[in-house]
């Protein structure tokens, strides 16, 4: 059985210090079975964070140097630590910018599920995570006057694309894909992978992890769920463990992104319809999905949504599932999961 560990997640280009995945894989063989290779394992920075990758491969071939360049061109798209970034170019409102494919199909797929979530996801909504003192150059600067300004240029109908254009109603509007962006990397990696015809693999980017295939001895790839901290500096351990089959999942949390001010805790976690830090129980969600990218979106909309909000979005979309932690009174939570997850559960922990 191969454990990994899914960390809190971070918040996408903005970590002060990157954790590596702990991997425990183990093969098990009878001594009637054929040696299996190893898998190759690669190990790196990107966005803030650490990668992980497992796959195997009857070559054993080391494709670090192509994926470091893929990750690379990336960010030149969609970093906004990237100054000349399309998407830092996109926000300071320069003129005649050639939108590729990485920024048009974050871009399609965030107002897709804004859509559908009516708006509690919004990759508009930068400005106010950053007015919280959240995000990529945040510095807190808030007060209700500042949030009410804000609120006016923030709101994803308020911006589309046109014949490869994106068109902005307030110039002042900046767009972000910190909430999708880690999810779609994990994709593209993914996609590379299959291109190079590698069939069997493990990809996790800061906590996002996406799923092909099996073992070589016919298991499948099984990851763990981050028991929730009540400090940043307490210990990492498991709360629960699933297998996934050629899926994604991605997890979304409050209870270590946050600072605390005269006695009030705020998350990181904004509602783009007031503005506002969210102010309920749920204290993470980790979403399965057929690709990263929509589990990394819907865990960030179910945490503005709150756990009953999310479990009538989930009653109606059955193609996606979902686990919840959330605090019932001080120092103790509780769990939900729809069906479709607990089919996947292999074992829980107190």
């Amino acid at each position: 059985m191969g454990v990994v560990l899914i960390k809190s997640p971070p918040i996408f280009y903005h970590m002060a210090r990157y954790y590596y995945i702990i991997i425990l894989l183990t093969l098990f063989a009878s001594c009637k079975q054929l040696v299996q290779k190893e898998p190759v394992q690669l190990l790196g920075e990107a966005q803030g964070t650490y990668y992980s990758i497992i796959y195997y491969d009857s070559e054993q071939r080391d494709f670090q140097f192509e994926i470091d360049s893929l990750l690379k061109a990336f960010d030149q798209s969609v970093s906004l630590w990237v100054p000349n970034s399309i998407i830092s170019r996109v926000n300071n409102n320069e003129k005649e910018i050639a939108l590729d494919d990485y920024f048009t199909e974050n871009f399609n797929l965030s107002i897709d599920i804004a859509e559908k979530t009516n708006g509690a996801f919004d990759p508009t909504v930068g400005s106010l995570v950053r007015a919280w003192g959240f995000g990529f150059d945040a510095s807190k600067n808030v007060n209700k006057q500042i949030i009410d300004s804000i609120l006016l240029f923030t709101g994803y109908a308020t911006v589309e694309m046109k014949q490869g254009e994106l068109i902005k109603d307030d110039p002042r509007t900046t767009i972000d894909f910190n909430a999708i962006a880690q999810g779609f990397s994990v994709d593209l990696l993914g996609e590379f992978l299959e291109s190079k015809n590698i069939g069997n693999y493990l990809i996790d980017v800061g906590g996002e992890v996406k799923a092909k295939g099996q073992k070589p001895d016919g298991s499948f790839w099984r990851v763990g769920i981050e028991k929730p901290a009540q400090n940043r500096e307490d210990s990492r351990s498991l709360k629960a463990v699933i297998e996934l089959k050629n899926n994604s999942i991605a997890t979304s949390g409050n209870y270590r992104k946050f600072y605390e001010e005269d006695g009030i805790r705020y998350s990181h976690t904004i509602d783009p319809s007031n503005g506002y830090p969210v102010q309920h129980s749920l204290l993470s969600v980790s979403v399965l999905a057929a690709t990263t990218a929509v589990a990394d979106g819907y865990a960030t909309a179910f945490m503005v949504m709150g756990l009953e909000k999310a479990k009538r979005y989930l009653n109606n979309n059955s193609d996606i599932e979902a686990f919840f932690i959330y605090s019932v009174d001080s120092g103790n939570y509780r769990t939900y999961a729809t069906d479709g997850f607990m089919d996947r559960v292999t074992r829980s922990f107190e």
